[in-house]
């Protein structure tokens, strides 16, 4: 789209994180200034409007295509809009410009929407965990389980998610998700005492409502 959407008053430029506005600095001022802002946009709306976010995505997309950071907002914009072919073409890109692996979860979970589970499972092989954030590491293992049971592989799922950081005595930031998830697929693989239990943990961990753990635990013990 050429045609720029609307911004916010109160948006301003300095909104933006400082280490995204050193990466603008290989545009003119002015044009960096407007990409940012934009960029802005897309971060507020995109939970709560992710349609809009993209247009404001692919706006800046037609000023700065060539930054790595603008391609991420694309990304992660169609990514939550659910346009899945653009996000993994968009985070694809980002993956070549920047020979990082900070969205390979989001790139396997893609495969996974498309249809593609056997992708998603090449891509978690071909990646080096060690070498990715932990919490990275984790979403891409809760991907990987998800593909296996979209494949019928309910035990194998299970088991894609043990290791030594499934500790409800150990509580890290990504711990509810990841308890959450091997409820969720102990459940699926006919182990419901042990999902509920799970689930229990993964309600404890989740400090900050991210997910319906409770009530699932209800459901199950009701």
């Amino acid at each position: 789209m050429n045609t720029a959407p609307p911004l916010d008053d109160d948006i301003e430029f300095t909104d933006l994180d400082i280490e995204v506005r050193k990466e603008l600095r290989s545009i003119p001022k002015d044009m960096a200034e407007l990409v940012g802002k934009h960029l802005v946009a897309a971060g507020r709306l995109v939970d709560s409007d992710p349609k809009a976010a993209l247009e404001h995505a692919r706006y800046v997309k037609t000023k700065a295509s060539r930054i790595p950071v603008v391609r991420e907002a694309v990304g992660i914009a169609a990514y939550h809009a659910g346009e899945w072919a653009e996000a993994l073409s968009e985070l694809r890109a980002v993956r070549r410009m920047t020979h990082t692996n900070m969205h390979v979860a989001v790139l396997a979970d893609l495969e996974r929407a498309l249809g593609r589970p056997e992708r998603a499972l090449d891509l978690a092989r071909e990646t080096n965990m060690a070498d990715l954030p932990p919490e990275v590491a984790v979403e891409l293992r809760i991907v990987a389980a998800g593909a296996r049971r979209d494949l019928g592989q309910l035990d194998a799922a299970v088991v894609a998610l043990q290791g030594p950081d499934l500790d409800p005595a150990k509580w890290q930031p990504w711990s509810a998700r990841l308890f959450y998830a091997y409820a969720d697929n102990l459940l699926a693989a006919g182990r419901k005492e042990e999902a509920a239990q799970w689930f229990m943990h993964a309600a404890e961990a989740d400090v900050d409502d991210e997910t319906d753990a409770a009530q699932r635990v209800a459901e199950l013990n009701g």
